[in-house]
C-alpha cells in the first residue's frame, strides 16, 4: 500500500478535469487526431501524473531476467523491491519480416499476452523497433549504406517493401485488445537515438527531410490502417546540448505525443559525474523544449550496465532526475541468455537493497502507486 493512499486522493481530479483539455469532438488533444478516447485520456493522464511523482520502467520486465525466461507472474523488479513496474518495455524487432519471434528471441505472442497483463494491472506499455536493414538485409545497426531511408520512401527501390513492413507492424497494434476486444494502448517509440548514427535512419545516415518523412510516412500508413492506439514517441540520444540541436529532426507538433531521449552511464575513470552532467544537462534542454511545445517528457532509456555501484539508484540516479517534471525513466532489459547483461537489479545484486530503497522514496512510481489511478479512464462529462 506504499504511496497508494495518498496519490488515491487526486483520482477524482484525474477523472473530472481531463474533459477540460479536450474540444467537443475530442480532437487535437493526440498526434492522431482519431486517437480512441482511451489514448487521448492516457496522454492527458500522464501529464498530470507528472505532479506526483516519476514512474519506473524496465525493458521486458515480465518476458525473463537474470537467469530465467516465461516465468508467470515473475518479474526480477518484484523479486527485489515486491512490486511490478510502472511501465514496461518492449521490443517490436522481426516483426516487419513475419517472424513468430523478436531479434530477443521471444514470441510476439507472448509480448501480446504480457502487454494486456500489464495493462490490465493499470500499467503502461512503451514499445521500440529495431527493424532490420530493408536496402542491406542486415540488422538495424547495419550502417553499410546512406541510401537507406531515401530507398523507403515513396518512389524509392525498397518502398514497397517496407509497406509490407509497415503493414505487419500495423497488424500486430491492432491486434493489442483487451477482453472487451477494444484496443489496449501503448506508446510507440520508432526511429530512436536518431541523434547517433548506429542505426540505419541515424544523423550521418539521412538528411533532416529524409529523417522527418520516414516518421510521417511511417505514422500516416498506421492511421490508414485504422491503428488509432498509439502515443508517439520522439526519442533522442544524448548527442545534444541545445534545443536547436534536440529539435534538429523533430517531424512536428502535429506527429508527436512524447519527447525523451537515452543515454547510459559507461564504466570509465569519473563515469558517475560525466553520466549525472549528461544527463543534467539532457534533460535541462528537454524541459525547455517539452514546455515549449506542450509535450510529455520522459528518460526513454538508461542504465548502469550491470550495476557495479551499489548506491546508483539513490546516489546517482534519483539525485539527478528528481528535480525535473518527466513521466517516466525506463531502464534497459535483463537478458535472460546473457549473465552479465542486466540493467535492473535481481535478488542477490549488489545494487539489490538500494533499488528497494529507492522503490519506496515518496515519488518514485511503481505498479501499486499508479493501478487505482484508471489512466486510461473516458472523461466524465
Amino acid at each position: 500500500m506504499k504511496k497508494k493512499l495518498t496519490i488515491l486522493l487526486i483520482l477524482s481530479t484525474f477523472l473530472f478535469s481531463s474533459c477540460q483539455e479536450r474540444n467537443k469532438e475530442g480532437k487535437g488533444i493526440t498526434a492522431d487526431p482519431q486517437a480512441t478516447p482511451e489514448t487521448q485520456n492516457l496522454l492527458v493522464n500522464l501529464k498530470k501524473l507528472t505532479a506526483k511523482g516519476i514512474m519506473f520502467g524496465h525493458q521486458d520486465d515480465l518476458l525473463y531476467g537474470h537467469g530465467w525466461k516465461y516465468e508467470k507472474g515473475r518479474s526480477d523488479v518484484k523479486d527485489v523491491c515486491g512490486d511490478y513496474p510502472a511501465v514496461y518495455g518492449w521490443e517490436l524487432g522481426h516483426i516487419e519480416l513475419g517472424n513468430e519471434m523478436s531479434l530477443d528471441s521471444v514470441d510476439f505472442s507472448k509480448i501480446r499476452q504480457l502487454i494486456k497483463a500489464a495493462y490490465e494491472r493499470g500499467g503502461v506499455n512503451t514499445l521500440s523497433w529495431h527493424a532490420n536493414n530493408p536496402l542491406t538485409g542486415g540488422s538495424a545497426w547495419d550502417v553499410s549504406s546512406n541510401e537507406v531511408v531515401k530507398s523507403i520512401l515513396p518512389g524509392g527501390e525498397k518502398h514497397e517493401l517496407f509497406n509490407t513492413w509497415l503493414t505487419q507492424l500495423g497488424n500486430f497494434f491492432l491486434s493489442l485488445k483487451d477482453n472487451n476486444g477494444k484496443p489496449i494502448q501503448v506508446i510507440f517509440r520508432p526511429f530512436h537515438e536518431h541523434t547517433g548514427s548506429w542505426f540505419w535512419w541515424g544523423q550521418k545516415l539521412c538528411t533532416t527531410d529524409q529523417y522527418v518523412a520516414l516518421w510521417k510516412y511511417t505514422q500516416s500508413f498506421l492511421e490508414k490502417m485504422g491503428v488509432h492506439n498509439l502515443l508517439y514517441a520522439y526519442s533522442a540520444g544524448s548527442e545534444f546540448s541545445t534545443i536547436a540541436q534536440y529539435l534538429e529532426r523533430y517531424p512536428g507538433d502535429d506527429v508527436v505525443d512524447v519527447m525523451g531521449f537515452d543515454t547510459y552511464e559507461r564504466n570509465g575513470d569519473d563515469s558517475r559525474e560525466i553520466y549525472m552532467k549528461t544527463l543534467s544537462s539532457c534533460l535541462n534542454v528537454l524541459v525547455k523544449a517539452g514546455e515549449a511545445h506542450n509535450k510529455l517528457i520522459a528518460l526513454t532509456e538508461t542504465g548502469f550496465g550491470g550495476i557495479p555501484d551499489s548506491t546508483w539508484w539513490t546516489k546517482t540516479l534519483w539525485p539527478t532526475i528528481e528535480k525535473y517534471p518527466i513521466s517516466y525513466v525506463l531502464v534497459w532489459r535483463n537478458a535472460w541468455n546473457m549473465p552479465g547483461q542486466y540493467f535492473a537489479p535481481f535478488t542477490g545484486q549488489q545494487s539489490a537493497d538500494d533499488f528497494a530503497e529507492f522503490c519506496h522514496l515518496p515519488r518514485t512510481l511503481f505498479q501499486e502507486d499508479i493501478s487505482g489511478l484508471k489512466l486510461y479512464q473516458k472523461d466524465q462529462e
